[in-house]
């Protein structure tokens, strides 16, 4: 049985602004490392939606952040000497804020140019192509739109709806990808409420 707390606004913004720092901390640790990295998930869509309409955006719980694989000890080393712990869980690679930090409290890592699950439609992008958004590095909209069709999840349909509800993305996107996605794509720009 859970306990519930009061309502509090200043809750909701606390939370959203740890998102915010921890985002902050984990891109400055990569930058000081001289490692190269992009933001992606949740907050690079927030990024990319806000340069449209900020009321638009949705909040995320955690940071994700694309790495190649032999940039992935370095990353360790640099996470860890700033007080995060390196873990793995559930066949994720994650950077815990702090000894006593849930994994919603995390820093997710993601492989460039690998699947992220076997059976996966693409592989994760490589970094090489970026924005800079305030002081870090997002992934380009084409890659985080092919990462989204690829991962697929509600939350991720969700995201695609957000971009396409702005109009970041239209209807000459579904020619961009293979098949698989792009029929994933008019499924969506087809039926945006779901």
């Amino acid at each position: 049985m859970i306990t519930l707390g009061e309502f509090s606004l200043e809750r909701t913004i606390r939370a959203v602004e740890k998102v915010r720092e921890r985002l902050l901390r984990a891109t400055a640790i990569l930058e000081k490392a001289n490692i190269p990295y992009a933001v992606a998930g949740g907050n690079a869509v927030a990024a990319w939606v806000s340069r449209v309409d900020e009321a638009a955006v949705r909040f995320t719980q955690d940071v994700d952040i694309v790495l190649r694989r032999s940039d992935f000890p370095a990353a360790i080393a640099a996470f860890e000497a700033a007080g995060f712990q390196h873990a793995q869980i559930l066949g994720v690679e994650v950077f815990l804020d702090g000894p006593s930090a849930k994994s919603r409290d995390s820093v997710h890592v993601v492989f460039a140019k690998e699947r992220v699950k076997p059976g996966d439609e693409s592989e994760t992008p490589d970094i090489d192509r970026f924005q800079i958004a305030d002081t870090y590095r997002i992934v380009e909209l084409e890659s985080l739109v092919r990462m989204k069709l690829t991962a697929f999840r509600d939350k991720d349909r969700t995201h695609l709806r957000d971009m396409i509800g702005v109009g970041l993305i239209d209807s000459t996107w579904p020619a961009r990808f293979a098949p698989a996605l792009g029929t994933r794509l008019q499924e969506l720009l087809d039926n945006p409420e779901g």
